[in-house]
């Protein structure tokens, strides 16, 4: 089978094995946004030379994607996600049969909606190798997620926006103009700094003002600024998230959970790191639980 990963800014695709195993992985830049509503050429130029069912999950089934899908309500595993599937036949990915995978929502503090798009199953994929049990699991990135996962089932969850207040801040404010790196550097110094900052008191609003004043009165070099300010921002994000167990589980990219795990590690709290590729195992649990074909 080929299980695909399509978010609005990228697309991965993995060839799998009947087992699950990853034979062949691919990354195309062209996520929901770049591809003009051309989903079915870009799939077909990406994986049309792989033989299987196809299996999708992510912004590729909202409304700005190829099919929009409902969200499915917490509490959702892996079988109510098959369940829920949606099958699709395009004549220019002959042979075959496309699944859709719904996202998932779920109704916080005030009845406000929350929802996830791909996410749910990386989680799915999680909870598998993760077992019985309550587990939480924080998901960087420009809009992470904290899932709470109880014998294999997504519970509950929230979604933080950070990473993409920190973009607009390095961008779009007078905190960015003052900021020298490249916005790939760490400065572990100034990040612990940051993740200190965030537990006194004053507020977010106020603390990001001295992001700035550091900087004018040369507490902070330039280069040091972007470090301060996330560390001051996944700090917030963490202690927000209050209480948290004495082990939270990470699934993104490296330098990003790395960057989480040193701030929880700060803040007395463990961290185990897991791979982006949980995705994969995800949509194979699900094509198992539809029956899919998977040879």
């Amino acid at each position: 089978m080929i299980a695909v990963d399509w978010g609005t800014s990228s697309l991965r695709a993995y060839l799998l094995d009947a087992g699950g195993r990853i034979l062949e992985q691919r990354r195309d830049p062209r996520g929901i946004l770049a591809c003009d509503g051309r989903f079915a050429e870009v799939l077909a130029e990406l994986v049309g030379d792989w033989r299987g069912e196809i299996v999708l999950c992510g912004m590729i089934g909202s409304r700005n994607g190829w099919i929009e899908l409902p969200y499915l309500p917490c509490p959702a595993d892996a079988a109510a996600l098959a369940a829920a599937m949606h099958a699709h036949v395009d004549a220019r990915l002959p042979g075959r049969s496309l699944w859709f995978v719904p996202g998932v929502d779920c109704h916080g503090d005030g009845g406000v909606p929350d929802v996830m798009r791909g996410e749910e199953t990386q989680l799915v994929g999680l909870a598998s190798a993760l077992g019985a049990g309550r587990h939480l699991v924080c998901l960087p990135g420009t809009h992470s997620k904290w899932a709470w996962l109880e014998d294999g089932r997504i519970v509950d969850f929230a979604t933080v926006m950070t990473g993409e207040l920190y973009a607009v801040l390095r961008q779009h404010s007078l905190l960015g103009r003052l900021m020298t790196d490249d916005g790939q550097a760490f400065d572990a110094a100034a990040f612990a700094q940051g993740v200190t900052r965030s537990g006194e008191d004053g507020g977010l609003t106020h603390q990001l003002f001295g992001t700035r004043t550091l900087a004018l009165f040369e507490q902070l070099p330039g280069e040091a600024l972007g470090s301060y300010l996330s560390g001051l921002l996944i700090g917030h994000e963490i202690r927000h998230r209050q209480p948290v167990p004495r082990d939270v589980h990470l699934v993104g990219s490296a330098g990003l959970t790395a960057r989480y795990a040193t701030a929880l590690a700060q803040l007395g709290i463990g961290a185990r790191a897991h791979g982006e590729d949980l995705a994969a195992s995800g949509l194979h649990a699900m094509a198992v639980a539809r029956g899919i074909a998977l040879d």
